[in-house]
């Protein structure tokens, strides 16, 4: 296939920086999966019972005049459910330029084999990111284990995603299908960000119950931002709304969590909270697309 495009994104309302990738129930070979993602739908009250595929997402966010960063997430080693391969994703967003953003997923775990994936990603596909899920890959982002993954991102100037603070993967299920939650505390992103000044960082999510660490290492480190999905937005805790209105105004970014909760959603209940009128175009679009470099 040719190298990614970017859409043209100079008429899109919104620009949702987290979306997911998901081979909907019943293709797959993986026990178990199906009762996973029932459980993630009702922990997130989603309307998609079974996952919607990658043509099915596009088509959503045509509709809405949203373009969408979509990922699959690597967690293959650590949950036993295989993964959605890159190169397949890949293959089937790239009908859908006009409107996704497609990142990709490695597990860190994977050594020198994961950085070659990386490097052929990056310079045959022109892949523009990397999502990594410390809970759900079992490790610290701090790990130098994951370091020249990182440094291979860097490299080629793409971005590095990740996940932080509570997930709802798991929740609620038997020893929480053996989810960790201490490998997505936010401040361990401070090694990495301080280690890589020039990798772009986002951390995912209001990064509960570690708010305000995720709010220090983005006020400190240049090369941090922080998504906002994942989270209804009228649950946003005050400082992180403090924040966004202040002095992170130029970091913050839209995203959903699609297709656990809905762009509607999302930006139904952020249209009612207290943000400053010229601040919204920055988070719904604007940093997203400095960001990005659209």
């Amino acid at each position: 296939m040719p190298k990614l495009k970017l859409p043209n994104i100079d008429d899109v309302v919104a620009i949702d920086i987290h979306t997911h990738a998901e081979e909907p129930c019943g293709t797959h070979p993986d026990d178990g999966y199906d009762d996973f993602q029932a459980q993630m739908a009702d922990y997130f009250k989603s309307p998609h019972k079974h996952p919607p595929t990658v043509p099915e997402t596009a088509a959503y966010y045509r509709s809405k005049n949203i373009a969408a960063v979509i990922f699959p997430v690597d967690a293959e080693r650590e949950t036993g459910f295989r993964r959605y391969k890159n190169e397949e994703m890949l293959e089937i967003a790239s009908d859908h330029l006009d409107v996704l953003i497609p990142f990709v997923s490695i597990d860190p775990h994977k050594g020198k084999l994961g950085v070659r994936e990386a490097r052929k990603l990056i310079e045959e596909y022109g892949v523009r990111g990397f999502k990594f899920h410390p809970t759900m890959q079992g490790f610290y982002a701090n790990d130098r284990m994951a370091y020249p993954l990182y440094e291979e991102i860097n490299n080629g100037g793409a971005i590095a995603l990740f996940h932080t603070g509570q997930t709802g993967v798991g929740s609620g299920m038997p020893g929480g299908m053996g989810m960790r939650l201490k490998y997505s505390n936010p401040m361990y992103m401070d090694d990495v960000a301080a280690d890589f000044p020039d990798l772009k960082i986002i951390l995912a999510h209001p990064s509960f119950p570690w708010q305000e660490e995720a709010l220090s290492v983005a006020t400190h480190k240049p090369n941090v931002y922080i998504d906002l999905s994942g989270w209804s937005p009228k649950y946003f805790p005050p400082i992180l709304v403090r924040y966004i209105n202040s002095i992170l105004q130029d970091k913050m970014l839209f995203g959903s969590d699609w297709p656990v909760i809905t762009p509607d959603r999302w930006l139904s209940d952020f249209a009612k909270i207290e943000i400053r009128d010229e601040i919204r175009p920055k988070v719904l679009k604007a940093n997203a697309r400095k960001l990005l470099g659209i």
